[in-house]
Formats: C-alpha cells, sequence, structure tokens
C-alpha cells in the first residue's frame, strides 16, 4: 500500500485531539492554581473531585455554548435548507404533475370568484393567497414546502430579489389576518388581494 493511499486526517482524530488539547490546558491551569495554594496554606490541596467537578461544569458549558451556535444558525439557514430540500424532492413529478397544478391555479380563481359573488370575502381571498403560491411553484420561483411559515415565503421572495414585492406581502399578510387574527374581510380587502394578484401574474 503506498503513502498516498493512508488517510491523513479524520474528524474523528480532529476530535480527540481538540479534547486533548483541552484536557492539558485544563490540567495545566489547574496545575498552575495548586502550584500557588501552598504558599497560602501548605496542609490544603485540591482534593480530586473538585477537579473532576470542574472539568465536568467546563464541558457543559462548552457544549451549552456549542449548542447554541447550532440553533443560532439552523434558525438562519433553515429556509434555505428548505427550499433545496423542496427543489430536490420535487423534481421528479414535476412534467406529470404540470397539467394538474395549471388547472388547480385556475380551480382556485374561479372558486375566489363564487366566493366573491357570493360575499364570502373571507375565503375569496384566501382563495387567491393558495393561487398565488401554486403560481410560485409551477414557475419555480418557490416550489411547495408544507411546513413553510408565511414569513419564510416573504423572507425567501426577499432574499430572491422578487420585485415588486409589496403584493406579495398583501396577499400574505392578508393569510396571517385571516389564521391568526378575528379582522372582518370586507369587499375592499378582497379588491386589494384581487389586485396584488393581477401585479405579481401579469408582470
Amino acid at each position: 500500500m503506498s503513502t498516498e493511499d493512508f488517510v491523513k486526517t479524520s474528524w474523528d482524530w480532529q476530535l480527540s485531539l481538540f479534547r486533548q488539547r483541552i484536557g492539558e490546558w485544563v490540567e495545566y491551569e489547574l496545575y498552575r492554581f495548586d502550584n500557588v495554594l501552598p504558599e497560602i496554606s501548605p496542609d490544603w490541596k485540591l482534593s480530586p473531585w473538585v477537579t473532576n467537578l470542574l472539568t465536568f461544569l467546563f464541558w457543559v458549558v462548552v457544549i451549552l455554548f456549542v449548542a447554541v451556535v447550532i440553533l443560532r444558525l439552523w434558525r438562519e439557514f433553515q429556509p434555505y435548507i428548505y427550499a433545496w430540500l423542496a427543489n430536490n424532492g420535487n423534481g421528479g413529478n414535476a412534467k406529470s404533475k404540470a397539467s394538474q397544478e395549471n388547472v388547480s391555479v385556475t380551480t382556485l380563481l374561479e372558486r375566489s370568484q363564487q366566493l366573491y359573488r357570493q360575499g364570502n370575502y373571507r375565503e375569496a381571498c384566501r382563495c387567491l393567497y393558495l393561487a398565488i403560491l401554486q403560481h410560485l411553484h409551477d414557475t419555480k420561483i418557490l416550489p411547495h414546502q408544507y411546513s413553510r411559515t408565511d414569513a419564510e415565503y416573504l423572507q425567501l421572495l426577499k432574499l430572491g430579489n422578487q420585485t415588486p414585492l409589496q403584493p406579495y406581502e398583501t396577499l400574505i399578510t392578508t393569510h396571517e389576518q385571516l389564521c391568526f387574527g378575528n379582522a372582518q374581510m370586507l369587499e375592499e380587502n378582497y379588491q386589494q388581494c384581487r389586485q396584488a394578484y393581477r401585479e405579481i401574474t401579469e408582470k
């Protein structure tokens, strides 16, 4: 076997080396601390259980710090990860579903008009919101990700430099009011959503 075939480093090796260095540093600092103590009181010595306790507390602090960093990174990059997973997961069936998706947008718009004529502005606005999500999926701007929140949709649209952004904000904030608020939907709310839908799809 040639020298090139040997693995020069690995994560396990790096981790054990890191642990060894931290352990040596802690041991050195405790040794220095221990050497100062005899000058203060020759009979007193740091007991082994105190050393073990300090080592344990040190590792708890390190683990908590790493956990906080990972949590912050997850919150920052979560939309990108979901978008990447959605793009990879929807590639296979895109062609077979294309016609059904186009029909579903049409169906949603027709349903929205029917509800509008019946005076059910709340559900009419909801249908427009669903139609715009379907439009984003059809145009491959943002493929469906059913766990994605309204805030994540807006964040991804901002990151994707979708212009104008205002119509998206109108539809998404209206949907948030429908889901999480008790605000009554009026005809003018529907007209605003309808105008926002036109601005997005006609650009």
